[in-house]
């Protein structure tokens, strides 16, 4: 099958980006090229509020750099959109058709509402969350949403972005005075809006100075997990970020760990509009999204072959992602799943340990990805497995609970969990990590029941003995291989039932 490549430019008030995506088997998208440009547009507004011949000129150079890299691919489709700027310039029907004249590109100025929306369509459409607010920091306009039931209910856009607050500052680190006017400002354009007001909800952000945010509090903790999107953080946080900002020099600023060059300059007043929202909102998170607007374009797209403008189940999409991605068997999966299932009920019914419904759901997700490492190395299985999920973006997962899936889809022994979750200790309490490790070993004890991926284990049947559990299994097949790995894996299961388990294997057409 040919691949489908489709390809959007967003040209925003500081950054213009170009992003190529390569639509996978489940019909998703996923990102292969992402090129970006520091234009600074805004900074080209004339006083009538016209782009400046200087402007158009860096605007069309840039679309031309692009396309250098569109004719590489075989695209499917080309979207143009821009925002905040060109939608506020008084010329912006000229710079559309200069620009199409010079590039061939058809230029859509998105409206306040729709740069809104597509926030608001990447979030829900990317994350588990099912109410929250969105908030989009641009150069020129700052998008807000509430959505609740993953509905969109309010949306806004105010016209001041990280560009226009720098002119509440007379220099690029400002005074606590400055700081606390912007403050000042921001809290009362906030205020007008009732609907952002007291809320306790997840604060989520989108854009690029939210991201800058997040490598900065991630290397300041020296964070051990790869990835952005879905990160946490609380007021606290954003607050210990912003104080150490304005305790730099200007020199010193623009050389902080995961501050792009080009945003040292905006970087504290949009940290000072997520601060004060945060505020605002009374929000009891402040979430990263790194999927918006240009995802959300597409999210649309998409929706029109899916009939649906909402991903019914965004984890569950993911999942099967990776499953395709690594060449999983849904006949294994599916097996491993029963079996754990009678294994997982017999435990818990019987009271041997202490089991209820939230652990039933990590062990299901678990077992859907149960050594995907075996892909690249088989011998490796257990530490690829736990680095692939630790450190790969699961839509609809945070990232502790990326942690807590890959320590139990990769669970080997006692000792190599220890070793996993060693840099993450501080993550759990005590018993947390007593649970994960009996999850992971009851997964490890079924998923041997298949070893050979032929479904020769049929079913189950446990039986309790005193200080013995009994395990008979019903096979159709030479069940040797089957058996001599779950003979290995028992004592795992001995330790954690506090009883000696017996297995025994026998034709399905045996009855007792």
């Amino acid at each position: 099958m040919n691949k489908q490549y489709y390809a959007i430019i967003d040209i925003g008030s500081n950054t213009m980006r170009l992003v190529i995506y390569l639509q996978e088997k489940g019909g998703r998208l996923k990102e292969v090229e992402n090129v970006k440009a520091v234009a600074r547009l805004r900074t080209f507004l004339g006083p009538n509020n016209d782009l400046t011949d200087p402007g158009i000129n860096k605007l069309v150079s840039t679309l031309k750099s692009f396309q250098d890299v569109l004719s590489v691919y075989s695209l499917k489709e080309v979207i143009c959109v821009a925002t905040a700027t060109i939608r506020q310039a008084n010329n912006k029907e000229a710079i559309k058709t200069i620009a199409e004249k010079e590039t061939g590109l058809t230029i859509r100025i998105l409206s306040e509402e729709e740069e809104a929306y597509y926030g608001y369509l990447a979030v829900v459409n990317s994350t588990s969350i099912e109410t929250g607010i969105t908030v989009d920091i641009g150069g020129g306009s700052t998008e807000v949403t509430y959505f609740e039931n993953r509905e969109l209910v309010h949306a806004h856009s105010f016209p001041f972005g990280a560009l226009t607050l720098k002119e509440f500052f007379a220099a690029e680190i400002p005074t606590d005075e400055e700081l606390e006017q912007l403050h000042h400002y921001l809290m009362t354009q906030f205020r007008t809006l009732p609907w952002l007001i007291n809320c306790e909800v997840p604060l989520i952000a989108i854009g690029g100075s939210a991201r800058n945010l997040v490598q900065i509090d991630q290397n300041m903790k020296k964070y051990p997990l790869a990835g952005l999107h879905q990160y946490k953080m609380y007021g606290t946080d954003i607050q210990m970020v912003s104080n150490y900002l304005t305790s730099l020099k200007p020199e010193k600023l623009a050389k902080v760990e995961g501050l792009s060059k080009d945003r040292a300059d905006i970087i504290i007043p949009a940290i000072q509009v997520f601060h004060t929202l945060y505020q605002a909102v009374q929000a009891d998170c402040f979430i990263l999204s790194r999927k918006g607007l240009r995802d959300g374009v597409f999210y649309e797209q998409l929706s029109k072959e899916m009939g649906s403008i909402l991903f019914p189940n965004v984890l569950e999409d993911s999942i099967q992602e990776l499953i395709n991605d690594y060449n999983l068997e849904p006949e294994q999966i599916m097996h491993v799943q029963y079996l754990t299932r009678k294994v997982f009920t017999f435990l818990k019914q019987n009271g041997i340990i202490h089991l209820d419904k939230n652990d039933w759901d990590l062990i299901k997700r678990a077992s859907y990805l149960c050594h995907l490492g075996e892909y690249i190395d088989a011998e490796a299985s257990a530490q690829h497995t736990f680095y692939l999920l630790a450190n790969r973006t699961i839509d609809g997962l945070m990232h502790r609970e990326r942690l807590m899936l890959a320590l139990i889809a990769s669970y080997k022994n006692k000792t190599v969990f220890k070793q996993f979750i060693q840099p993450y200790k501080s993550w759990f309490l005590k018993d947390e990590r007593k649970k994960l490790c009996h999850l992971g070993a009851i997964l490890k004890f079924t998923y041997c029941l298949d070893a050979t991926k032929r479904q020769v284990v049929k079913d189950i049947k446990i039986q309790k003995r005193q200080k013995k559990l009994l395990f008979t299994f019903y096979c159709d097949g030479d069940w040797k291989p089957e058996e001599y790995q779950a003979e290995k894996q028992k004592k795992h299961l001995e330790k954690l039932a506090k009883n000696e388990v017996e297995l025994q294997f026998i034709p399905v057409n045996v009855k007792f």
